[in-house]
């Protein structure tokens, strides 16, 4: 625990958020005292005090104020940010202060029971004079219990987050509540896997009685898809999802990605083991690929990537199949591509990542062995250089508008991700191939459009209705063929076909 970074990443000036933070503390601690024994005070609390304490960098900020009753802190904060406050939460003493490029939240400390299902079943109560120790109770975790003072420089910890800190521990702060919000298990995992944490035993178990009662299928799709986030895009996701498979969290929520672990793969390409292996392999390679960025992703792309890494082989289940070939049993997957689209929309159904998201994933889940076979098929000659490119294009046309820069970064993160000697060092010359094959050609300029439009059809005499788009199809399938590549060669394609109908 560096105590010293925390207190140097509170005094750096030119922060918005904490040179804010440090205003409001000072108009707090000037405010009249409406307890004598309890004089106002402004403390940070929450995951910025945790991470701060780590080294690590947080934008946004929460701020508990104490000793200073609700209508009072709403006229201080009108004064101090004008226009800037939501009171939307009022009612319970929450008010979020819009910054540039950052959320501030201030709040009364309060106490929190639950009083129905979901994540609105809550009764809150704002308690001005609530004593510190019982306001960090209702955390989940004690590293997320601790309190910074601003102005003093100390550090509050009232149930042993600075030792849970140093220990690389998560652990619930009261057993009793803990479970009131059964979220916090999908927050154990992605804190796992962003924090490189283990969950204490007892916490551990009560993870897995939360999911044993049912209890994860009252939670949003949107507050999963929220958590499941953050544990992909942390430096090593498979820490959270080995972590949801133990617990049972996995089985529960995505029986799909559950089936991968009693899926074996051969091991001549993949000695690691089975699928659910491999999958947490190639999860933590897509973090390393999007982190690298060698492929130029746009935001958010890399989240693409993840999502699809994590689905691009949940077709195996259903084809893996032992086969003899050469003389010896061989494990295969014929059509997993293909298969693992309709078990992929199945998870993305219970999620809500998105349309660009799902599109990306998908398109990942039913292309990702293209590149390779594509640039093997080259390599020993069953293809020429004009077949190849020709190929190239059809790829791109079928994950359009998924930019070919997401489908080679899943598919290099797949290639890597298996333990085999020095697919990690060593340049992933499919991706290479199909880049080069991209540039030179621009095949990327308008993928999906076709050699000849309507107006084409129409101008050679031919009525509208069906017969214009079934002409078009046909010139499509004879430049998916590699008949033609150029316009002016399917113009005079479709002069012939228009003759001969």
């Amino acid at each position: 625990m560096d105590v010293a970074a925390l207190k140097a990443r509170f005094s750096r000036a030119g922060d918005p958020v904490l040179d804010e933070v440090a205003r409001l503390a000072r108009a707090v601690q000037s405010a009249p005292a409406s307890r004598e024994s309890y004089p106002p005070r402004a403390l940070v609390v929450g995951g910025i005090v945790r991470d701060a304490l780590l080294g690590r960098e947080t934008h946004d900020a929460d701020v508990e104020v104490y000793g200073v009753p609700a209508a009072v802190l709403e006229s201080l904060l009108d004064t101090l940010f004008p226009g800037r406050v939501n009171t939307v939460g009022r009612s319970f003493g929450i008010f979020k202060i819009a910054l540039a490029g950052a959320d501030l939240d201030v709040s009364l400390p309060r106490t929190e029971s639950k009083s129905g299902t979901g994540h609105r079943g809550f009764e809150v109560t704002g308690d001005p004079y609530l004593r510190f120790e019982e306001a960090a109770r209702r955390r989940d975790f004690s590293v997320n219990a601790l309190a910074y003072d601003p102005l003093t420089a100390e550090v509050l910890d009232a149930h042993g987050g600075t030792a849970d800190l140093e220990a690389r521990i998560l652990r619930a702060v009261d057993l009793r509540s803990f479970p009131d919000d059964p979220l916090r298990v999908w927050r154990a995992f992605q804190l796992a896997a962003r924090l490189g944490f283990r969950v204490e035993a007892g916490t551990k178990r009560l993870l897995a009685e939360i999911v044993a009662r049912g209890e994860l299928a009252e939670l949003s799709r949107e507050r999963v898809t929220d958590e499941l986030r953050k544990l992909l895009t942390a430096e090593t996701p498979s820490a959270g999802l080995v972590l949801a498979k133990e617990v049972g969290a996995l089985v529960a929520t995505f029986p799909e990605i559950e089936a991968l672990a009693s899926t074996p793969q051969d091991p001549e390409w993949h000695p690691e083991g089975d699928v659910w292996t491999h999958t947490l392999m190639v999860v933590d390679a897509a973090a390393a690929v999007v982190g690298r960025n060698a492929w130029g992703l746009e935001d958010p792309e890399p989240t693409h990537v993840l999502l699809g890494a994590l689905l691009h082989d949940v077709g195996k289940p259903a084809t893996t199949e032992r086969v003899l070939k050469d003389g010896r049993w061989r494990i295969v997957s014929p059509r997993h591509e293909a298969e693992g689209e309709a078990p992929a929309r199945a998870v993305l159904d219970r999620l809500s990542f998105g349309e660009a998201a799902e599109r990306g994933a998908l398109a990942i889940v039913r292309w990702h062995l293209s590149p390779g076979a594509l640039f093997y098929g080259l390599e020993r000659g069953e293809l020429d250089l004009r077949s190849y490119t020709n190929a190239v294009r059809k790829v791109l046309k079928r994950i359009h508008p998924v930019r070919w820069q997401v489908l080679l970064a899943a598919c290099e993160a797949d290639w890597r991700g298996r333990k085999l000697e020095a697919v990690a060092s060593l340049p992933f010359d499919p991706g290479v191939r199909f880049a080069e094959a991209v540039s030179r050609e621009r095949l990327d300029l308008e993928p999906a459009r076709p050699l000849v439009l309507g107006r084409d059809v129409l101008a050679l005499g031919v009525s509208p209705g069906p017969e214009v788009g079934r002409l078009i199809e046909l010139v499509e399938a004879a430049r998916d063929r590699g008949d033609i590549r150029e316009r002016d060669e399917a113009l005079d394609l479709l002069k012939r076909f228009v003759r001969e109908k």
